[in-house]
């Protein structure tokens, strides 16, 4: 996830991320709330995926590319208000809506504004590794 330098990369780390969380709440699978909590959480993080997913689509699209040092260096050429998406016929900046797609990604991962419903059902595995697992890779993703 970290040492990825390009989307694939990162959204391959990101997916592994949710498959732990998913398998560390389902920790305990004999108990019927642990499997509705895995359920729920992974059900919740595939909101903020699909976001992350649609991002880097709108990324690839605008950039022909996914690796982030020639995003980064494309990036102040395609500022120009001539970029955009059109949809509804209303127009919208496309470096925008890829910033709030990948936004909405780190929204789903990190719990916060609607996507934090999992939370509560998250302890649900065991607390050390759960506590571990969600303060070092899914709060500070």
């Amino acid at each position: 996830l970290v040492t990825g330098d390009n989307f694939i990369q990162l959204f391959l780390g990101w997916e592994g991320v949710g498959l732990a969380s998913y398998l560390l709440i389902n920790f305990w699978f004999t108990r019927l709330q642990a499997n509705k909590a895995a359920i729920k959480a992974m059900l919740v993080n595939r909101v903020g995926d699909f976001g992350l997913a649609l991002g880097i689509m709108g990324c690839f699209t605008i950039f022909q590319t996914v690796d982030f040092s020639t995003i980064f260096a494309r990036a102040s050429a395609f500022s120009e208000p001539h970029h955009y998406f059109i949809f509804c016929n209303m127009r919208f900046h496309a470096i925008t809506v890829i910033c709030i797609l990948l936004f909405i990604g780190a929204v789903g991962k990190s719990a916060q504004i609607g996507l934090h419903t999992r939370l509560p059902d998250a302890m649900e595995g065991p607390t050390p590794v759960s506590a571990l697992i969600h303060a070092a890779t899914m709060v500070t993703a």
